[in-house]
């Protein structure tokens, strides 16, 4: 029988991994699953439980948490691949505020979907990310993908919001951004097969396909075609950002001349004026750096989906 190990982040969603680890837990006993719960107690804890996961005999990990737990519980199971310690697949239990891992990649997009998913067992290997740079000077895994730019300070905003959770917290911290950061960079983009200068207000490197709650930022991507989908936008005046929001939430910014949609597999992000401002998964990975390298990493865990 598959054994599973459940890393719950209790402060997730506002509170809402700890309101819904009872329900959890009863559910899993219902469903008769082996499986065993624990809570995070610190930052990285939920990387450190799932990096010693497959040495204890757990051979799927889950995630009750947003996207900031499932990026740990990613750089924990590929640490221990990388460390030789063993394998093990990945579940959602989502209870975060904007939970776009799950929604990109086919699993799970509620707590409930996922102890489904544990039962029903069915699998996909998908591509990992590892960005290097700014706090991560030894690199970070991402599973969904990395913000540069504009997203990366909406994101910022967002956690400053006490009173809203969720894709409206992104929608105010959006709107509160258009003012906040409207001088682009100006980025040299070094991608496979060409590179790229010119002023950048957002470069979203994208494994999956929504950022923010409701932001199609690659509405094409797939997690597991071995490349990454890049979506590069020019900077804009302040009434065309306006206009542009409205059509990240349709996934429609292809047909706007200020928006570039290209792929490639790796990628070397330079500042040549200003600072870049990056997010991977909704997690910092620096507020004003200057360069930062990418690079796909096809086929490496296996995710339990619907």
């Amino acid at each position: 029988m598959t054994r599973c190990l459940i890393i719950v982040n209790p402060v997730a969603g506002r509170g809402s991994g700890e309101t819904t680890l009872p329900l959890i837990t009863q559910a899993v006993q219902d469903a008769g699953l082996d499986c065993e719960i624990i809570r995070t107690e610190r930052p990285w804890h939920a990387a450190e439980l799932a990096e010693e996961a497959p040495g204890r005999g757990f051979d799927v990990v889950a995630y009750a948490g947003g996207d900031g737990t499932l990026n740990e519980v990613i750089n924990g199971l590929m640490n221990a691949r990388l460390h030789g310690r063993g394998e093990a697949a990945l579940a959602a239990l989502p209870v975060g505020r904007g939970n776009d891992f799950a929604f990109s990649m086919g699993a799970a997009v509620t707590w409930q979907d996922g102890v489904h998913a544990l039962v029903q067992n069915k699998r996909k290997r998908i591509d990992i990310g590892r960005v290097t740079g700014g706090l991560y000077p030894q690199g970070r895994y991402f599973g969904n993908g990395v913000g540069i730019g504009f997203d990366a300070v909406v994101g910022f905003e967002a956690l400053k919001l006490k009173r809203l959770s969720g894709f409206p917290s992104y929608i105010v911290a959006a709107l509160k951004t258009i003012f906040l950061y409207f001088h682009a960079p100006t980025a040299e983009i070094q991608l496979d097969s060409e590179t790229i200068t010119q002023p950048c207000l957002m470069i979203s490197v994208m494994n999956g396909i929504r950022l923010g709650g409701g932001f199609f930022m690659a509405p094409d991507s797939k997690p597991d075609d071995g490349v990454l989908d890049l979506c590069i936008v020019h900077e804009v005046s302040i009434p065309k950002t306006f206009g542009l929001i409205a059509k990240f939430m349709k996934g429609t910014q292809g047909q706007d001349k200020a928006v570039r949609f290209v792929r490639t597999r790796t990628l070397n992000v330079t500042a040549l004026a200003g600072s870049l401002p990056v997010h991977a998964d909704g997690e910092t990975i620096c507020t004003e750096g200057k360069t930062l390298s990418i690079e796909l990493l096809p086929s490496q865990l296996e995710l339990l989906v619907m």
